[in-house]
Protein backbone atom coordinates (compact mmCIF):
# COMPACT_ATOMS: atom_id res chain seq x y z
CA UNK A 1 0.00 0.00 0.00
CA UNK A 2 1.47 3.03 -0.81
CA UNK A 3 1.14 6.56 0.85
CA UNK A 4 -1.49 7.95 -0.95
CA UNK A 5 -3.63 4.80 -0.39
CA UNK A 6 -2.82 4.69 3.83
CA UNK A 7 -3.50 8.67 4.00
CA UNK A 8 -6.96 8.18 2.15
CA UNK A 9 -7.55 4.12 4.26
CA UNK A 10 -6.53 6.20 7.54
CA UNK A 11 -8.71 9.20 6.77
CA UNK A 12 -11.87 6.95 6.19
CA UNK A 13 -10.93 5.01 9.22
CA UNK A 14 -10.69 8.02 11.54
CA UNK A 15 -14.22 9.78 10.00
CA UNK A 16 -16.14 6.47 10.36
CA UNK A 17 -14.71 5.34 14.14
CA UNK A 18 -17.38 6.39 16.94
CA UNK A 19 -14.46 5.48 19.30
CA UNK A 20 -11.01 5.87 19.27
CA UNK A 21 -8.96 3.38 17.24
CA UNK A 22 -6.26 1.36 18.76
CA UNK A 23 -3.04 2.03 17.35
CA UNK A 24 -2.59 -2.49 16.56
CA UNK A 25 -5.68 -2.01 14.86
CA UNK A 26 -4.21 0.81 12.45
CA UNK A 27 -1.12 -1.51 11.65
CA UNK A 28 -2.61 -3.79 10.60
CA UNK A 29 -5.32 -2.16 8.33
CA UNK A 30 -2.30 0.17 6.81
CA UNK A 31 -0.22 -2.82 6.87
CA UNK A 32 2.91 -0.06 7.72
CA UNK A 33 5.09 0.29 10.64
CA UNK A 34 5.04 1.86 13.74
CA UNK A 35 7.16 4.41 12.90
CA UNK A 36 5.40 5.24 9.31
CA UNK A 37 1.98 5.37 10.73
CA UNK A 38 3.14 8.15 13.12
CA UNK A 39 4.41 10.15 9.77
CA UNK A 40 1.13 9.36 8.39
CA UNK A 41 -0.79 10.91 11.22
CA UNK A 42 1.49 13.48 11.34
CA UNK A 43 1.00 14.51 7.65
CA UNK A 44 -3.19 14.23 7.90
CA UNK A 45 -2.81 16.10 11.44
CA UNK A 46 -0.38 19.11 10.35
CA UNK A 47 -0.38 19.02 6.16
CA UNK A 48 -3.77 18.49 5.99
CA UNK A 49 -5.55 19.98 9.05
CA UNK A 50 -7.58 17.10 10.36
CA UNK A 51 -8.66 17.30 13.45
CA UNK A 52 -6.79 14.16 14.77
CA UNK A 53 -6.88 13.42 19.06
CA UNK A 54 -4.61 10.79 20.05
CA UNK A 55 -3.83 9.10 23.31
CA UNK A 56 -0.48 8.34 24.56
CA UNK A 57 1.16 5.02 26.04
CA UNK A 58 0.92 1.44 26.07
CA UNK A 59 -2.44 1.69 24.65
CA UNK A 60 -1.98 4.41 22.09
CA UNK A 61 -5.54 5.03 19.98
CA UNK A 62 -6.53 8.05 17.59
CA UNK A 63 -9.87 9.16 16.43
CA UNK A 64 -11.33 12.67 15.09
CA UNK A 65 -12.41 15.23 17.29
CA UNK A 66 -16.14 14.66 18.22
CA UNK A 67 -17.93 17.60 15.98
CA UNK A 68 -15.26 18.18 13.49
CA UNK A 69 -14.45 14.96 11.96
CA UNK A 70 -17.85 15.14 10.73
CA UNK A 71 -17.31 18.20 8.42
CA UNK A 72 -13.64 17.74 8.05
CA UNK A 73 -12.75 16.37 3.90
CA UNK A 74 -9.52 15.54 2.76
CA UNK A 75 -8.60 18.49 0.49
CA UNK A 76 -8.39 18.45 -3.16
CA UNK A 77 -8.95 15.45 -5.96
CA UNK A 78 -8.88 12.26 -3.68
CA UNK A 79 -9.77 9.52 -6.13
CA UNK A 80 -8.07 7.08 -7.63
CA UNK A 81 -8.21 6.86 -11.44
CA UNK A 82 -10.77 3.76 -11.52
CA UNK A 83 -12.71 5.97 -9.23
CA UNK A 84 -12.74 8.76 -11.41
CA UNK A 85 -13.60 6.71 -14.29
CA UNK A 86 -16.43 4.95 -12.64
CA UNK A 87 -18.16 8.36 -11.75
CA UNK A 88 -17.65 9.70 -15.15
CA UNK A 89 -18.71 6.98 -16.79
CA UNK A 90 -21.95 6.59 -14.57
CA UNK A 91 -21.77 10.29 -15.19
CA UNK A 92 -22.31 10.10 -18.79
CA UNK A 93 -24.91 7.09 -18.53
CA UNK A 94 -26.89 9.37 -16.56
CA UNK A 95 -26.68 12.06 -19.45
CA UNK A 96 -27.22 9.27 -22.18
CA UNK A 97 -30.52 7.29 -20.34
CA UNK A 98 -32.80 9.97 -21.02
CA UNK A 99 -36.39 9.55 -19.30
CA UNK A 100 -36.79 5.72 -18.50
CA UNK A 101 -36.56 3.35 -16.10
CA UNK A 102 -33.28 4.21 -14.69
CA UNK A 103 -33.84 8.02 -14.71
CA UNK A 104 -35.32 8.49 -11.87
CA UNK A 105 -33.09 6.10 -9.94
CA UNK A 106 -30.11 7.54 -10.98
CA UNK A 107 -31.24 10.97 -10.42
CA UNK A 108 -29.49 11.70 -6.78
CA UNK A 109 -26.02 10.46 -7.70
CA UNK A 110 -25.88 13.72 -10.15
CA UNK A 111 -25.71 15.69 -6.89
CA UNK A 112 -23.43 13.11 -5.40
CA UNK A 113 -21.14 13.11 -8.05
CA UNK A 114 -21.10 16.70 -7.93
CA UNK A 115 -20.50 16.70 -4.72
CA UNK A 116 -17.50 14.26 -4.61
CA UNK A 117 -16.09 16.11 -7.33
CA UNK A 118 -15.89 19.37 -5.51
CA UNK A 119 -12.82 20.81 -3.90
CA UNK A 120 -13.02 20.79 -0.18
CA UNK A 121 -10.66 23.73 0.23
CA UNK A 122 -12.80 26.16 -1.71
CA UNK A 123 -16.21 24.34 -2.28
CA UNK A 124 -15.27 25.29 -5.82
CA UNK A 125 -17.36 22.67 -8.32
CA UNK A 126 -14.13 20.97 -10.87
CA UNK A 127 -14.37 21.10 -14.41
CA UNK A 128 -15.99 17.80 -14.99
CA UNK A 129 -15.96 18.54 -19.10
CA UNK A 130 -12.03 18.59 -18.67
CA UNK A 131 -11.42 15.12 -18.49
CA UNK A 132 -12.94 12.69 -20.95
CA UNK A 133 -13.66 9.33 -21.59
CA UNK A 134 -13.79 8.07 -24.71
CA UNK A 135 -15.23 5.01 -25.69
CA UNK A 136 -12.64 2.42 -28.45
CA UNK A 137 -14.47 0.57 -30.97
CA UNK A 138 -17.79 0.26 -29.43
CA UNK A 139 -20.11 -2.03 -31.36
CA UNK A 140 -24.04 -0.87 -31.89
CA UNK A 141 -26.49 -3.22 -30.15
CA UNK A 142 -30.23 -4.15 -30.28
CA UNK A 143 -31.15 -2.49 -26.33
CA UNK A 144 -34.33 -5.12 -27.03
CA UNK A 145 -31.83 -8.31 -27.30
CA UNK A 146 -28.89 -6.82 -24.52
CA UNK A 147 -32.30 -6.46 -21.89
CA UNK A 148 -33.74 -10.51 -22.86
CA UNK A 149 -29.70 -11.50 -22.30
CA UNK A 150 -29.09 -9.81 -19.10
CA UNK A 151 -32.31 -10.77 -17.91
CA UNK A 152 -31.89 -14.54 -18.76
CA UNK A 153 -28.09 -14.38 -16.80
CA UNK A 154 -29.60 -12.49 -13.51
CA UNK A 155 -32.43 -14.68 -13.38
CA UNK A 156 -31.07 -17.85 -13.87
CA UNK A 157 -32.77 -19.26 -17.00
CA UNK A 158 -32.12 -20.55 -20.34
CA UNK A 159 -31.40 -18.58 -23.60
CA UNK A 160 -31.96 -19.83 -27.28
CA UNK A 161 -31.48 -17.43 -29.73
CA UNK A 162 -29.75 -17.34 -33.28
CA UNK A 163 -25.87 -16.01 -33.83
CA UNK A 164 -24.18 -14.77 -37.40
CA UNK A 165 -20.70 -15.62 -36.65
CA UNK A 166 -18.51 -12.74 -37.83
CA UNK A 167 -15.12 -14.45 -38.87
CA UNK A 168 -17.44 -16.72 -41.10
CA UNK A 169 -20.89 -15.17 -41.41
CA UNK A 170 -22.83 -18.12 -40.57
CA UNK A 171 -26.00 -18.58 -39.04
CA UNK A 172 -26.58 -21.00 -36.22
CA UNK A 173 -29.44 -21.41 -33.28
CA UNK A 174 -28.38 -22.04 -29.88
CA UNK A 175 -30.01 -23.10 -26.57
CA UNK A 176 -27.68 -21.74 -23.73
CA UNK A 177 -27.63 -21.47 -20.06
CA UNK A 178 -26.17 -17.96 -19.22
CA UNK A 179 -23.24 -17.80 -17.10
CA UNK A 180 -22.03 -13.95 -16.94
CA UNK A 181 -22.08 -10.85 -18.79
CA UNK A 182 -18.12 -9.79 -19.98
CA UNK A 183 -18.14 -5.73 -20.60
CA UNK A 184 -14.42 -6.26 -22.27
CA UNK A 185 -13.12 -3.47 -24.74
CA UNK A 186 -16.29 -1.05 -24.83
CA UNK A 187 -18.43 -4.63 -26.30
CA UNK A 188 -20.98 -6.96 -24.47
CA UNK A 189 -19.91 -10.96 -24.32
CA UNK A 190 -21.98 -13.80 -23.30
CA UNK A 191 -19.88 -16.58 -21.43
CA UNK A 192 -22.75 -19.84 -21.98
CA UNK A 193 -23.08 -23.43 -21.14
CA UNK A 194 -23.63 -24.48 -24.60
CA UNK A 195 -26.49 -27.11 -24.54
CA UNK A 196 -25.86 -28.01 -27.94
CA UNK A 197 -21.78 -27.93 -28.26
CA UNK A 198 -22.02 -29.48 -23.91
CA UNK A 199 -19.07 -27.06 -23.92
CA UNK A 200 -18.44 -23.35 -22.23
CA UNK A 201 -18.74 -20.69 -25.33
CA UNK A 202 -18.47 -16.93 -25.55
CA UNK A 203 -20.95 -15.17 -28.30
CA UNK A 204 -20.73 -11.48 -28.72
CA UNK A 205 -23.89 -9.81 -27.52
CA UNK A 206 -23.98 -7.33 -30.62
CA UNK A 207 -24.32 -11.00 -33.20
CA UNK A 208 -27.32 -12.41 -31.50
CA UNK A 209 -30.74 -11.94 -32.80
CA UNK A 210 -34.08 -13.68 -31.61
CA UNK A 211 -33.27 -13.85 -27.90
CA UNK A 212 -35.80 -15.76 -26.26
CA UNK A 213 -35.95 -16.33 -22.49
CA UNK A 214 -37.08 -20.02 -21.32
CA UNK A 215 -38.69 -21.06 -18.46
CA UNK A 216 -35.88 -23.98 -17.81
CA UNK A 217 -33.74 -22.70 -15.02
CA UNK A 218 -29.75 -22.79 -16.57
CA UNK A 219 -26.80 -24.88 -15.57
CA UNK A 220 -24.94 -23.10 -13.28
CA UNK A 221 -20.83 -23.91 -13.93
CA UNK A 222 -18.47 -22.80 -11.20
CA UNK A 223 -16.61 -19.77 -11.10
CA UNK A 224 -13.45 -21.54 -10.96
CA UNK A 225 -14.37 -23.32 -14.03
CA UNK A 226 -15.14 -20.68 -15.98
CA UNK A 227 -11.67 -18.77 -15.40
CA UNK A 228 -9.78 -22.01 -16.70
CA UNK A 229 -11.68 -22.31 -19.39
CA UNK A 230 -12.59 -18.53 -20.98
CA UNK A 231 -10.19 -16.63 -18.68
CA UNK A 232 -6.83 -18.42 -18.87
CA UNK A 233 -5.16 -17.31 -22.09
CA UNK A 234 -4.96 -13.84 -24.01
CA UNK A 235 -7.90 -12.51 -25.32
CA UNK A 236 -12.03 -12.26 -24.76
CA UNK A 237 -11.89 -15.84 -27.21
CA UNK A 238 -9.62 -17.50 -24.97
CA UNK A 239 -9.78 -21.20 -23.75
CA UNK A 240 -6.83 -22.89 -21.86
CA UNK A 241 -4.01 -22.14 -22.59
CA UNK A 242 -2.26 -24.09 -25.92
CA UNK A 243 1.02 -22.39 -25.77
CA UNK A 244 3.21 -19.25 -24.49
CA UNK A 245 3.71 -16.97 -26.78
CA UNK A 246 6.88 -14.88 -26.62
CA UNK A 247 7.11 -11.36 -27.80
CA UNK A 248 10.06 -9.02 -28.66
CA UNK A 249 9.72 -5.12 -28.54
CA UNK A 250 12.21 -2.50 -29.86
CA UNK A 251 13.27 -0.61 -27.15
CA UNK A 252 11.32 2.28 -28.42
CA UNK A 253 8.02 0.48 -27.85
CA UNK A 254 9.33 -0.64 -24.91
CA UNK A 255 8.45 2.32 -22.76
CA UNK A 256 4.71 1.62 -23.37
CA UNK A 257 4.94 -2.17 -23.50
CA UNK A 258 6.33 -2.76 -19.70
CA UNK A 259 3.77 -0.45 -18.47
CA UNK A 260 0.81 -2.49 -20.04
CA UNK A 261 -1.35 -5.57 -18.40
CA UNK A 262 -1.47 -7.68 -21.02
CA UNK A 263 -2.74 -10.57 -19.23
CA UNK A 264 -2.95 -11.58 -15.62
CA UNK A 265 0.23 -14.16 -15.92
CA UNK A 266 2.72 -12.04 -18.13
CA UNK A 267 6.35 -12.29 -18.04
CA UNK A 268 8.30 -9.46 -18.76
CA UNK A 269 12.04 -9.01 -19.46
CA UNK A 270 14.29 -5.75 -20.13
CA UNK A 271 16.79 -6.88 -22.71
CA UNK A 272 20.17 -5.98 -22.18
CA UNK A 273 19.87 -3.61 -25.43
CA UNK A 274 17.02 -2.01 -23.90
CA UNK A 275 14.38 -4.09 -26.06
CA UNK A 276 11.58 -5.80 -23.90
CA UNK A 277 10.43 -9.36 -23.70
CA UNK A 278 7.07 -10.48 -22.92
CA UNK A 279 5.81 -13.52 -22.41
CA UNK A 280 1.55 -14.13 -22.06
CA UNK A 281 -0.63 -17.54 -22.45
CA UNK A 282 -2.40 -17.99 -25.28
CA UNK A 283 -4.96 -20.58 -26.94
CA UNK A 284 -6.49 -18.47 -29.95
CA UNK A 285 -4.19 -16.26 -31.50
CA UNK A 286 -6.37 -13.66 -33.66
CA UNK A 287 -6.91 -11.24 -31.16
CA UNK A 288 -3.29 -11.92 -29.90
CA UNK A 289 -1.87 -10.89 -33.48
CA UNK A 290 -4.31 -8.36 -34.12
CA UNK A 291 -2.56 -6.55 -30.65
CA UNK A 292 1.14 -7.17 -31.77
CA UNK A 293 -0.11 -6.38 -35.32
CA UNK A 294 -0.26 -2.38 -33.80
CA UNK A 295 2.99 -1.77 -33.01
CA UNK A 296 4.04 -2.76 -36.85
CA UNK A 297 8.10 -2.80 -37.06
CA UNK A 298 8.50 -2.35 -33.88
CA UNK A 299 7.09 -6.04 -32.21
CA UNK A 300 8.26 -9.51 -33.60
CA UNK A 301 7.06 -13.10 -32.30
CA UNK A 302 9.95 -14.73 -31.11
CA UNK A 303 8.10 -18.03 -30.55
CA UNK A 304 6.11 -20.72 -30.68
CA UNK A 305 6.79 -21.19 -34.35
CA UNK A 306 3.73 -21.90 -35.30
CA UNK A 307 2.64 -18.41 -33.93
CA UNK A 308 5.75 -16.54 -36.00
CA UNK A 309 4.70 -18.79 -39.30
CA UNK A 310 1.06 -17.04 -38.47
CA UNK A 311 2.02 -13.48 -38.56
CA UNK A 312 4.50 -13.69 -41.52
CA UNK A 313 1.59 -15.07 -43.28
CA UNK A 314 -0.82 -11.82 -42.16
CA UNK A 315 2.25 -9.88 -43.23
CA UNK A 316 3.14 -11.19 -46.43
CA UNK A 317 -1.12 -11.04 -47.34
CA UNK A 318 -1.21 -7.54 -45.93
CA UNK A 319 2.10 -6.44 -47.91
CA UNK A 320 0.19 -8.25 -50.92
CA UNK A 321 -2.68 -5.58 -50.84
CA UNK A 322 -0.13 -3.21 -51.64
CA UNK A 323 1.82 -4.70 -54.08
CA UNK A 324 -1.28 -4.70 -56.38
CA UNK A 325 -2.35 -1.19 -55.85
Amino acid sequence: MDRYERILTLHRMLKSAHYPIPLPRLLGELECSRATLYRDVAFLRDALGAPIESAGGDSAAFRYALGEGERFELPGLWLTSDELAALLALNELMGRSGPGVLAGALAPFKARIEGLLTDQGSGTALPLERIRVIPWGERRLDQQVFRTVAGAVLRRRQLRFRYRARTTNADSHRTVSPQRLTHYRDNWYLDVWDHDREALRSFAVDRIAEAQALEQPAIDVSEGDLNDLLASSYGIFAGKPKAWATLRFSAHAARWVADEHWHSQQKGEWLPDGRYELKVPYSNSKELLMDVLKYGPDAEVVAPMSLREEMKILLQLALGGYAQA
